[in-house]
């Protein structure tokens, strides 16, 4: 039986530009039986032709459609949403800005232009881009988030990632950011098992290092989980978290011999 494989990337394939041990054999040996693999980033700060670059760079075979984040769900649901001509107002860094630009839409800092305003990740955030948000939301323009990451990890630890912008302006308008088009949409899971992978959720593993996240998206999409411990996600955190991962493993070199256990039917995945 065919299986899709759908990973997250920091924490759980690398980390900075540091391979995590065993996520190439683990890759390898996924794609030498035959099985679909998807990397799935909410990053925004980076195009998909940049974690392609990143992936063959440390040796992992991969395509250009294997590839899926957070800035081309964005630009995707724009394209079949936005009005001709309507404008958008992005927080975020040119990744976002170029994908978004790449189908038409226009940019502007103009609240009175503004139909959405859209949150990614933005490493020069200020008071002035919090203000020119806030008065187009005031104004009627729908937020839309790339991501609700509140840190993202690198070597060194973490760093505020967009959950940071967006608790900025849910603190001025007082009102939750609902629209996150990254991880954990279940649409976002839809489209990748359904038009990516053309494979139903329960022959599909999402493998990630945050649970309220990547779980999270598993769980409410019918697919399996696997939680690795190499990113942001510790047991204690797990244990106090509503979204309780199939399995749990120390790293991505053992999610191989976690997996096995599904029968033809693939539901016999159990937490041992």
């Amino acid at each position: 039986m065919q299986r899709g494989f759908i990973f997250d990337l920091d924490g759980t394939i690398y980390i900075d530009n540091q391979l995590i041990p065993g996520a190439l054999d683990t890759v390898q040996k996924l794609i030498q039986r035959g099985d679909k693999i998807i990397y799935f980033t909410n990053k925004s700060i980076e195009s998909i032709a940049t974690y392609v670059q990143k992936l063959r760079a440390l040796g992992i075979e991969v395509q250009d459609n294997q590839v899926v984040n957070s800035n081309y769900l964005v630009a995707r649901y724009l394209e079949k949403n936005i009005a001709q001509q309507a404008n958008v107002m992005v927080i975020g860094e040119n990744p976002l800005i170029e994908e978004i630009e790449k189908i038409g839409i226009g940019c502007t800092w103009n609240p009175v232009e503004t139909s959405y305003v859209i949150i990614g990740w933005d490493r020069e955030f200020t008071y002035e881009k919090l203000n020119l948000a806030f008065q187009a939301w005031k104004k009627g323009a729908t937020i839309i988030a790339t991501n609700p990451d509140r840190t993202c990890p690198v070597a060194s630890g973490e760093i505020p990632d967009c959950g940071a912008m967006i608790g900025a302006l849910e603190g001025a308008t007082g009102e939750k950011v609902e629209l996150i088009l990254g991880k954990p949409s279940v649409q976002a899971a839809k489209f990748i098992t359904q038009e990516l992978m053309r494979l139903p959720p329960e022959q599909c593993f999402m493998i990630g290092d945050r649970i309220e996240t990547d779980i999270k998206m598993g769980i409410e999409s019918g697919m399996h989980t696997v939680l690795v411990l190499t990113g942001i996600t510790t047991k204690e955190i797990v244990n106090q978290s509503q979204y309780q991962p199939e399995f749990i493993v120390d790293s991505i070199r053992d999610l191989i011999d976690a997996t096995t256990n599904l029968n033809s039917k693939g539901k016999d995945l159990r937490k041992k």
